[in-house]
């Protein structure tokens, strides 16, 4: 993935959000949104961009501790570790953020570990962020009952996928089958050698110490949402804060599951469908409230992973003439 190819995709990302927030200030009244956010306390944003940051920060943990876990820190400064994290978030903005395996190819820069070994690193991830989203959504699942069978659904497909996982035999045995399909001589290595990290994160205590502090990382950006509404307004109470932890969590989780570059458009109308339906706010202010919300969580990660990429890149001289970024990220077999 080159440079020019990265900023092409950005910009991609960029005018498609642009294009959802145009859409919904269109559905939502354009001139009742802008009243909206000249009601917005401005006083709070500093409170809520630093909420985010500790979700980033907790994170980043979280990421440190699986490469110590996977022992593939050697060679990596925290300075380094850190800005490989924070340049992944540039990817948050590809369907269902898998393309922030693009650490993996930073990793492989700073130290050579190969992509095959450190890409599970990400699927634990999504994984743990998942499971988190889940917990945190559960706490308010008797404010909108209609989600519960969406609930069920995405906890049973958790569940299960990490059985598949976890049993050694069914999923040696699921590569190996690969062996037999086109290609899948060249694939099934590979595969062993993504599997053989995928079950060291999975394991139950690594899962749970993993999953506990995504809880707690999202759980400051529920948080921050929830001052997102005080500011436009709402009372702060506890059942606001309930409220607010659920409508985030669900409209993370659907964008998440959509697979779509940043969930896109299915994050935005998840929230202020609910914000209408559990709050009974209008249609207006649910929409500022949203647009508020996903600039200081998606693209306030996004303006810190330019940021970082760009510090990373003067430490490691990263561009189209050295080829540290043109490395394919799909090509999870590359050898140091």
């Amino acid at each position: 993935m080159s440079l020019r190819t990265l900023q092409g995709k950005l910009l991609v990302s960029l005018l498609l959000g642009l294009a959802v927030v145009i859409v919904m200030g269109l559905v939502s009244d354009a001139s009742a949104v802008r009243q909206a956010f000249g009601t917005f306390r401005w006083a709070l944003l500093p409170a809520i961009l630093g909420l985010t940051a500790l979700n980033y920060l907790l994170r980043w943990l979280k990421w440190e501790y699986y490469l110590r876990r996977l022992r593939l820190g050697a060679g990596v400064t925290r300075l380094d570790s850190g800005l490989i994290f924070t340049a992944g978030l540039v990817m948050s903005v590809t369907p269902g953020k898998l393309g922030e395996v693009f650490k993996s190819v930073l990793l492989k820069r700073v130290n050579g570990t190969p992509v095959s070994r450190s890409a599970p690193v990400v699927l634990a991830e999504r994984l743990t962020d998942g499971l988190a989203m889940l917990l945190l959504m559960a706490l308010g699942l008797t404010l909108y009952p209609p989600a519960r069978f969406a609930f069920v659904v995405l906890v049973v497909a958790s569940l299960a996928g990490i059985l598949v996982l976890q049993y050694r035999r069914l999923a040696l045995a699921l590569i190996d089958g690969t062996a037999r399909l086109p290609f899948g001589m060249r694939i099934a290595p590979r595969l062993h050698t993504i599997y053989a990290s995928t079950q060291q994160l999975l394991a139950w205590r690594v899962l749970l110490i993993a999953t506990l502090i995504s809880t707690l990382s999202w759980g400051f950006e529920c948080l921050a949402f929830y001052y997102v509404l005080v500011g436009l307004g709402m009372a702060g109470t506890p059942l606001l804060l309930l409220q607010a932890t659920f409508i985030f969590a669900a409209s993370t989780l659907f964008g998440l599951v959509s697979f779509l570059p940043g969930g896109l458009g299915v994050s935005e109308a998840s929230s202020v469908g609910l914000l209408v339906a559990i709050i009974g706010l209008s249609a207006s202010t649910a929409t500022t409230a949203t647009i508020i919300i996903r600039f200081c969580t998606l693209w306030f990660g996004v303006l810190l992973g330019v940021i970082a990429l760009a510090w990373f890149g003067q430490r490691y001289r990263l561009d189209e003439g050295q080829g540290g970024l043109q490395e394919r990220v799909e090509d999870l077999g590359v050898e140091a």
